[in-house]
């Protein structure tokens, strides 16, 4: 069905218990070793193929080159959810294996795993909450804060939010510059992301110095460049489907519920399953902000025992695409708006008003036959 303009699931969804699902879903927690380090096999060893045969093939022509990096770049955008999974201690049993693993492929996802994983934390307990916006999520304002700006703070929100910054030049601005300095975590113990983040760069910087010595830099950055930037935005629409649709869950410091927001704010994005794969079961993510233990492989297996969440925020391919225009929170209808949206509104209350404020027309005199 088509509501203000969207596309919302035609499944209702029945009324559940966001605490009680927590500890419904405590089963799943337990990671099996052999099929982690399977995960992480048939991902690394894939993408390094396909880079060797990009570097290989480059003298045919570069479009075959370019038409390789995008499954390249999901088997990085894969490598970085395994990176995910490490980061909530999901991966492998135990937390020393898990962080060691996280920080060698961060070097591979231009992401410095313990700054990543804070911020990350800080994301889950926080998540849809009005007050505590500002780390780990993306800028989203709402109607009223957005109308409170001046005119060059609602051109800079509306630059922000435009879909060629948001999943263009915003995702290679993030892996490539943002992540080589941990800005924002300098207080209260901020120092481990610092000293990650220095020594995944010099890792990063040491693996990029070798690889150029052997394939030249110019292959390089015709190679590397496009799996980078493909897989970036990728993972950045993903983020972005995953808590910014129309009926997502936001509220004040005073209502905000840490469960509810899990549920409620965060979507099921029902991907074909070929991008399952390729996107580690990331797509279900209301079942991940319920329970972050869960290993990626163990979602489906939550589905299908527990269907009743197949329906809670389902999205499809079609449908998210409407989630592109949604930017900014309206606190009256508590739903994500368009920026069209919020104008036909300001229209509609400025006639109302404006019809409550004309006086009322004199009667008539009535003239005699």
């Amino acid at each position: 069905m088509l509501e203000n303009g969207h596309h919302t699931s035609d499944i209702a969804a029945p009324e559940l218990d966001p605490r009680a699902w927590t500890r419904i879903l405590a089963k799943y927690r337990e990671p099996s070793r052999a099929r982690s380090v399977i995960e992480l096999v048939i991902t690394v060893v894939p993408l390094v193929l396909l880079w060797v045969l990009m570097w290989a093939t480059l003298g045919l022509g570069y479009w075959f080159c370019l038409l390789l990096a995008v499954p390249a770049a999901g088997f990085l955008v894969r490598l970085f959810m395994i990176q995910h999974d490490c980061g909530h201690g999901a991966f492998f049993r135990h937390r020393l294996t898990n962080d060691w693993v996280g920080r060698v492929i961060g070097v591979l996802t231009l992401t410095p795993y313990d700054f990543w994983r804070r911020t990350h934390a800080i994301h889950h307990a926080s998540s849809g909450n009005l007050d505590r916006r500002g780390i780990g999520d993306i800028d989203t304002l709402t109607v009223s804060e957005y109308q409170a700006r001046p005119w060059w703070g609602r051109f800079g929100y509306r630059l922000y939010r435009h879909p060629f910054v948001m999943f263009g030049v915003g995702p290679a601005y993030l892996f490539i510059l943002q992540h080589r300095l941990p800005i924002g975590l300098m207080r209260g113990g901020g120092w481990q992301p610092w000293i990650s983040t220095m020594a995944t760069n010099a890792a990063i910087a040491a693996v990029i110095t070798t690889v150029i010595w052997f394939v030249g830099v110019g292959p390089f950055l015709l190679i590397h460049l496009p799996i980078a930037i493909f897989a970036g935005s990728i993972g950045v629409w993903l983020f972005y489907v995953q808590h910014q649709f129309e009926e997502t869950f936001w509220a004040e410091e005073r209502t905000w519920n840490v469960h509810a927001a899990a549920l409620h704010g965060s979507s099921h994005y029902a991907l074909p399953a070929v991008l399952r794969w390729f996107t580690a079961n990331i797509g279900v993510h209301h079942v991940h902000h319920l329970c972050s233990r869960i290993p990626y492989y163990r979602l489906p297996d939550v589905l299908r025992e527990h269907p009743e969440l197949v329906a809670t925020g389902r999205l499809t391919i079609l449908q998210s695409r409407c989630c592109v225009r949604l930017v900014l929170w309206d606190e009256g209808r508590r739903r994500l708006v368009s920026f069209r949206d919020m104008s036909r509104r300001n229209i509609r209350d400025r006639k109302a008003a404006w019809s409550l404020a004309k006086p009322a027309s004199p009667p008539r005199p009535e003239h005699p036959q």
